[in-house]
């Protein structure tokens, strides 16, 4: 099984040896509901293969895969940010420097959003005890309703 960080391991709960899993057991090895685990679907995180009944059947792999994105989740990244650069970390040579990679470019991001709200808190701090608050924008030919 590939590792998204060779240095992380994850416990793989194995199921008498099959290497696919239903639904419920990727549940169970994860903590996700089932419902969860079909969105993760729909939108492309984990792929099924429909058995002859139509259950769906889960690679080992899922496991490790819902893992990384809930972690993602954690530290900040929208569900499509995560879909659109788990290929690229998968096919990177290192994927510890592509990790560092995606990290560095949220921090940025966060940094970027951070000293905007600086900025629209001194806004808003600079205009607290005055006659009128929005009389600042008035004076500059914007229409207060």
């Amino acid at each position: 099984m590939r590792s998204v960080n060779p240095k992380v391991h994850f416990k793989v709960k194995h199921y008498f040896g099959i290497s696919m899993l239903l639904i419920g057991q990727l549940s169970q090895a994860t903590g996700l509901t089932r419902e969860a685990l079909r969105f993760y679907e729909q939108t492309g995180l984990i792929r099924a293969q429909r058995q002859a009944n139509g259950y769906r059947s889960y690679p080992e792999e899922a496991v490790e895969i819902v893992r990384y994105v809930r972690t993602a989740q954690q530290l900040g990244f929208s569900l499509s940010e995560i879909g659109d650069k788990l290929p690229q970390l998968w096919d990177a040579p290192d994927t510890v420097d592509a990790i560092s990679g995606f990290l560095t470019e949220k921090v940025k991001e966060i940094d970027a959003r951070i000293a905007q709200l600086h900025e629209l808190r001194a806004g808003l701090v600079s205009r607290i005890g005055s006659d009128c608050p929005l009389q600042q924008q008035a004076a500059h030919g914007v229409r207060i309703p």
